[in-house]
């Protein structure tokens, strides 16, 4: 079974799935499947922090690039503040992650994002908002 996972991952799912539904509990590859449940938690964490550091670096472009502002940027800004709602309200246990560490963390992400795409220079190394700003529906830096 080891083989079909190391070949395969997603036929090696399906046929987990069909020995777990089946209860045929001795067939099981039981290290990997506890490997792919604890990254299931994993991949749900990044996805939160990308999508608060996209997040943010659009705030930052927003903030420090006003006369390139534009419907894209707003647009992306609202997308992402609905997925981070739509993953906490699927996976309500990440709301605990919501904290200065996870915050400080994506701010870092998006300025590597924002210098990268938009040559933006000078920007603080810590966030000049709060996380409950950030994932504020209206809020929009000046």
């Amino acid at each position: 079974m080891g083989n079909l996972y190391d070949e395969d991952v997603i036929a090696w799912a399906e046929q987990q799935a069909g020995l777990l539904r089946a209860r045929q509990w001795s067939r099981l590859d039981i290290d990997n499947l506890a490997e792919e449940i604890a990254d299931v938690g994993r991949s749900e964490k990044r996805e939160l922090r990308h999508r608060l550091a996209v997040l943010i670096e659009h705030l930052i472009k927003w903030k420090w690039l006003p006369m390139r502002r534009g419907s894209s940027w707003l647009t992306t800004i609202r997308i992402q503040r609905m997925d981070v709602e739509k993953l906490l309200i699927k996976v309500p246990r990440l709301k605990r992650l919501l904290d200065k560490e996870l915050a400080d963390a994506a701010w870092r992400d998006a300025v590597v994002f924002a210098v990268r795409e938009a040559e933006i220079g000078g920007l603080p190394d810590a966030s000049p908002w709060s996380l409950q700003q950030i994932l504020t529906r209206d809020f929009l830096p000046d």
